[in-house]
Formats: C-alpha cells, structure tokens, sequence
C-alpha cells in the first residue's frame, strides 16, 4: 500500500526561516553575513523601483511591453548570490534581474527594454527577453518551457567536458504541464547532470491558477517520479531561498546530480504589461500575499538585527531612484540600432548573399523620422 507522504518531508514541507516578527529560526537559520543581506535588499529596492519605472514607461507608450517581478523578487536575488561566474542560467519571465546581480550593467539592461543601440541583443528580442554572454544568461522563449530542457542540455555538456560550473533552469507552475519539464527531469536524472531545476509556484500561470495545472500535492513532490531530490521552499522569505538554492548549487556542483525546488510565491501585481489580473483574481488574495511581500520581509529582519532604520532607508531609496532614472534618460536617448546590424552575427562568417542584401540595404536611403 502507498504511504502518504509526511510533512516533514522536504518536498510537501515548506522550509522557512524568517518569523512574522522579522527574527530568523535558530533551527534553520543558515547565518547569511551582515552584508550579504545589505547587499540582497539593496538589490530587491532596486529592482522594485526599476520595475515601476518601466512599468510606467510602458503606460506613457515609451516602451512596448514590459513583465515586472513585483512580489517575487527573493528568488532570483537570492539566486544570484549564490552563483558563480561561471555558472550559466535559463530564466523564465521573472528571472532577469540574476543578471543585474551577477553584474551586468543597469544601462544595457534598460536598453534591451527600449531595443535600441545600446542593446546588446541589437534590439532582436521583445522587451523582458533579456540575455548577457558576460554573465552566462540566455534569453528565454515565450513559448513555455523549452529553457528547462536546455538547461539540462548544458548542464550535460559541463559534465562531458568537466567543467566545473553548473546551470539553473526556471519555470513557472505553469511549465510544469509541459513535456519539456519531463523531458528536462528524467534526463537530468538518468544523466546525473550538474542542474538545479527551479520552480516559482506563484499560483497563476497567467490566468490559470495551480489547481487546474496539477493535482499533485505539491510541485515539488513530482520529482519522486523521477529519482531526484526536491525542496519545497517559501519563495517570499530570501534567507530560504539563499539556503536552499545554495545548498543545491553546492550538490551539483560537487558531482551529486540535479534537485528540483519549488519556491512558492505570488504574482503581486500582473503577468505582464498586457494583461489585467482583475479579471481572473481577487482583490482580497492579492491583499493576503502582500502581507507575504519578501521586501516587507526582509526589511523587517533587517530592523531587527539593528541592521537598517528608516533614515538609511530612506537615503537608499533615492540613490537608488536616482540611479533609475539616470539610466532610462541615458539609454531613451540613444539611436535605433544601426540597420547595418540585420546582418551581424547571423553566422560566424557572413554567407555570401547577406553580404550582397547588405550591401544593396546600405544602398537605399534611410526613411526620414519625424
């Protein structure tokens, strides 16, 4: 006869760190340094600040789309704290901001935003789609879920050549009713590969909430099937997420194979700058998880600890809206990419009929611009 699984055991458990009152769980505390956790607020303020300001480029029609991560900032800051240079990541929608923490530059990643001459992607992607070769991240599709099995891909490739990094592959609850989440977790775990496979469970794969993706327990629990560790982790509280990612990274790093975590989370505001969560959720829901905001959350540790009062706060925010704003002035004012681009970085050597349609475009005259 099948057993029910315990809650305590780590893929129906949720691990957590952070109490109402701000105070961290001796029991789970991993004892994350002072400044690693100045650090990850600093990074969660700003990434908070920057997503309003697109957001509300994209009202003022300056932009044409943007998907903010209001709500589910902890996952990704936490993660990329943990990485190393080394390591590669394949994000999803609400992933782009590992690559502002690993160091890539807050000008170029506004300017894939507006896709003009300051970005790196020479303006090929729609907004929201970023990617960095300086920081290993690659762009994700809209298609849902095909980064998952191309982490898995890389991760494989790492493991024939012994490189010693390893990769991440996210998702959101939604992915998880694609093939390629099972594709990507029964070839992480025959191959043994160096991955960590991470879930945002923020209840709604745009308008479909969990309870129509799954009747599993939990997320999490899906990777018994296929012989590989997983954590369920709460998504809102950045100390268990640091943990816990760590943790998994450390494992596949040191030749242990894949884990699977589900961070469970909430969208906070909408799915993207296209959609109208209101017709699909209530305004009482909503009202319950801002409760849960990691923001929130990690201030009030931070408080706490003596770490953080209102004056430095305060000062934060508006070295960090400066920091914004000086950006998006810098990078709206820049030109289209040059039309000369089409044709760069198509192949390694340019073919001989791009040369020839390059060659007849510089030809013709530039449509005027009003």
């Amino acid at each position: 006869m099948a057993h029910e699984p315990r809650d305590s055991d780590p893929d129906v458990a949720l691990f957590k760190v952070l109490r109402e009152d701000g105070t961290a769980d001796p029991a789970t505390d991993p004892g994350i340094p002072r400044e690693t956790l100045l650090r990850a607020y600093r990074e969660m303020r700003r990434l908070r600040i920057l997503d309003a300001r697109m957001i509300l480029l994209q009202r003022q029609g300056r932009v044409g789309f943007y998907g903010a991560c209001t709500g589910q900032e902890a996952v990704p800051i936490a993660t990329g704290l943990v990485l190393d240079a080394g390591d590669w990541v394949y994000p999803a929608l609400r992933e782009q901001s590992i690559m502002l923490v690993r160091g890539f530059p807050l000008s170029k990643f506004v300017a894939q935003v507006f896709g003009n001459s300051g970005d790196v992607l020479k303006g090929r992607q729609m907004p929201s789609h970023h990617s960095g070769r300086e920081v290993n991240q690659v762009s994700w599709s809209s298609n849902i879920g095909p980064q998952i099995t191309q982490a898995v891909g890389t991760a494989w490739a790492m493991k024939l050549r012994r490189d010693p990094h390893v990769t991440l592959g996210f998702m959101g609850d939604g992915a998880t009713s694609q093939p390629d989440f099972h594709s990507a977790m029964n070839f992480a775990a025959v191959f043994h590969v160096p991955c960590v496979l991470i879930c945002q469970n923020n209840h709604w794969s745009i308008s479909v909430p969990t309870s129509r993706q799954t009747a599993s327990r939990t997320i999490a629990l899906k990777a018994r099937a296929y012989a590989m560790p997983a954590v369920r982790v709460d998504g809102n509280d950045l100390l268990a997420v640091y943990k816990v990612v760590g943790d998994a990274v450390r494992r596949a790093r040191g030749g242990e194979g894949p884990t699977f975590v589900e961070a469970l989370t909430y969208r906070i505001g909408a799915h993207s700058t296209s959609d109208d969560p209101t017709r699909y959720r209530s305004e009482a829901e909503v009202a319950e998880w801002k409760k849960k905001d990691p923001e929130l959350r990690l201030r009030r540790h931070l408080v706490a600890m003596g770490w953080l009062d209102d004056v430095a706060d305060k000062a934060l925010d508006e070295e960090l809206s400066r920091e914004v704003i000086d950006a998006v002035k810098a990078v709206e004012e820049l030109p289209p990419p040059p039309r000369g681009s089409l044709f760069s970085d198509v192949y390694s050597e340019p073919t001989w009929n791009l040369v020839e349609q390059e060659a007849l475009l510089q030809r013709l005259p530039l449509a005027p611009t009003h």
